[in-house]
């Protein structure tokens, strides 16, 4: 499987509209450049990850201008799309950081609420709600386990992914550049402790004034970088080698020992 991330680099003065098209025509050059089976795009990248006043009056639903668009550009480039995420508003008024994934066709192949939000007492923990359901979604190539951002804290939420048969992990995000370090430690962290690919897709630029880390990352199973972007916009891509991951998990199979969290059979 061919993969290809795009770094977007959020500037603060471009328009929702502009930066939606902007988008769109970067999936297709992408796509007719560098000939990958998936695309993958940051999180919240239609206002910034911590633009939070920005939220509510940006918020959409579920198939709104932003699915309206990735559809299109997932079904004009031929390939599978994790549109990264948007504000969601639902039927009652409640907000959501929802991930949206396309197949080639422009039909919605799965949607992702993010599970863990950030901020603790303000900002996106307080302004949205929480998801509660694990995602994977099956594409020809490979089971792909979808979290977001934050989430990347919290291994038990990838062990549960790894049960439900994911083999890659798709992490969009908006990680600021103060803790870049941990973002590079997670991503490995969690393809080493679960013998998976991660490919990991931030932003650069800057989102309400908070510089972003950049670094887009593809992990392999055994926790190599296979590829790492620099801090502004920049297209990753990276061919995956899928057969890998149970090779891995076959030399190595830890997964195999594992006795908490797991139903264990009586003697």
């Amino acid at each position: 499987m061919r993969a290809s991330l795009i770094q977007i680099a959020v500037d603060e003065g471009e328009s929702v509209n502009s930066r939606r098209s902007r988008v769109s025509s970067l999936v297709r050059e992408v796509a007719g450049r560098e000939r990958p089976d998936l695309v993958v795009l940051p999180e919240l990248w239609t206002t910034g990850a911590f633009a939070y006043e920005s939220f509510a009056s940006e918020a959409e639903p579920l198939a709104g201008p932003t699915y309206e668009a990735m559809a299109k550009a997932a079904s004009d480039a031929g390939v599978w799309l994790h549109a990264g995420s948007i504000p969601e508003r639902d039927a009652s008024g409640d907000l959501y950081n929802t991930s949206l994934v396309f197949s080639p066709q422009g039909e919605l192949a799965a949607s992702y609420r993010k599970i863990h939000r950030f901020g603790f007492d303000k900002g996106e923990a307080v302004l949205m709600g929480a998801g509660s359901e694990l995602v994977t979604v099956r594409t020809p190539d490979a089971a792909i386990g979808l979290a977001t951002c934050y989430d990347l804290r919290f291994p038990e939420l990838f062990r549960g992914l790894v049960d439900a048969g994911a083999e890659v992990f798709v992490v969009p995000a908006g990680w600021p550049a103060r803790r870049r370090e941990h973002w590079t430690l997670f991503a490995r962290a969690r393809a080493v402790e679960d013998q998976v690919f991660v490919l990991a897709c931030g932003t650069g630029g800057s989102h309400a004034g908070v510089p972003q880390a950049g670094h887009s990352v593809v992990v392999d199973p055994w926790g190599e970088v296979l590829a790492e972007a620099g801090d502004g916009e920049e297209v990753l891509t990276v061919d995956i080698d899928l057969p890998k991951v149970a090779a891995t998990r076959e030399q190595f199979p830890a997964l195999k020992d594992r006795l908490l969290g797991v139903a264990v059979p009586r003697r």
